[in-house]
């Protein structure tokens, strides 16, 4: 055998070495954990989160493990559900809403944290700026507060006559106040009069559906809170039996069976977080991520409530709507 090939099948034999040792080494195992308020792991808005991912190479149970936990909107579970994925020592937490988010920030200050669907970062104290978050946390707003007054003006297009609005929203949520104060303004301008109803938990919805009927109010607004979120097919039905055309912020209380929902596109915002997610597993600190707004709106209208309650949508309002639910 000459030099020549000698060297050659040494080379070759080398290469092959280090193939088979790279093939033996096995692959890290990244954890991702998700805190949800209400949803559900079947949930569309989780599904699009891990497919986003899977798109960016992390496959669930391959590369990364997934600890899933909702608190199935009760708020006292928070706290030891957060401190149980803190414990867990993972590379990264999900977080949906603020209430979820205030109490994974409570649980660690270490791993970092990536939120979706909170309405004001800065003002619940999760970030210092949305340029620069500061600490291990960043994520995405809804702007819920500030699309209460596109809200609030769809109300009005769909029931032109309406005069008399009212408005329901949770006092122990601290997104209310802000969201209440953006639709007294708007009200005005639109020469609207509102009538306020509070309610702290679901049990009083019975209460609440009878002092509706006492009322001359023509049309139903609901505050953001992940309270009622939690509740919608119980909310959804309070509105029916006051035979009350409603507006929420969130789809799914059309799917729920309400009427009307403009907000802000939930799917889209946590395929944007497993963005971030992405970035982060790659080495990116939260601290340097800017705290995003949403980019994708929408307005969804079920054609089978409204006929329940005997009501026609204008053709301009259902001109307008991106999903119809017939």
């Amino acid at each position: 055998m000459g030099k020549k090939t000698l060297v050659v099948l040494l080379v070759g034999l080398a290469l092959t070495s280090v193939r088979f040792s790279e093939a033996q080494q096995p692959t890290k195992v990244v954890h991702i954990g998700m805190l949800a308020y209400s949803n559900a792991r079947s949930d569309d808005v989780v599904a699009a989160f891990l497919q986003e991912l899977q798109r960016r190479g992390w496959v669930e149970g391959q590369n990364f493990a997934f600890e899933f936990r909702t608190a199935e909107g009760k708020t006292d579970r928070l706290n030891n559900m957060a401190g149980e994925l803190a414990r867990l020592k993972l590379d990264v937490i999900i977080v949906s809403a603020t209430p979820s988010a205030l109490a994974v920030q409570k649980a660690t200050t270490t791993i970092p944290i990536v939120f979706v669907s909170v309405s004001d970062p800065v003002g619940s104290g999760l970030v210092a700026s949305l340029s620069w978050p500061g600490g291990n946390i960043t994520g995405f707003t809804n702007l819920n507060n500030e699309l209460s007054a596109k809200r609030l003006e769809l109300l009005k297009e769909t029931l032109p006559k309406v005069s008399r609005v009212a408005v329901l929203s949770n006092p122990t949520d601290p997104n209310s106040v802000p969201e209440l104060k953006e639709v007294q303004a708007f009200a005005r301008r639109l020469r609207l009069q509102l009538q306020f109803f509070e309610s702290k938990d679901a049990n009083n919805f019975d209460v609440i559906t009878n002092a509706l009927a006492k009322t001359r109010v023509g049309a139903l607004f609901v505050v953001t809170s992940q309270m009622f979120f939690g509740n919608r097919a119980r909310l959804v039905e309070m509105a029916a039996k006051s035979r009350l055309p409603a507006i929420f912020w969130n789809s799914a209380f059309v799917d729920a069976g309400g009427l009307m929902s403009y907000g802000t596109n939930l799917p889209d915002q946590y395929q944007r977080a497993a963005i971030y997610v992405d970035k982060i597993l790659k080495g990116a600190k939260p601290t340097d991520l800017p705290v995003e707004q949403p980019t994708k709106f929408e307005f969804v209208i079920n054609l089978k409530a409204a006929k329940q309650i005997g009501l026609t949508i204008p053709p301009n309002v259902l001109a307008r709507a991106d999903k119809v639910i017939r």
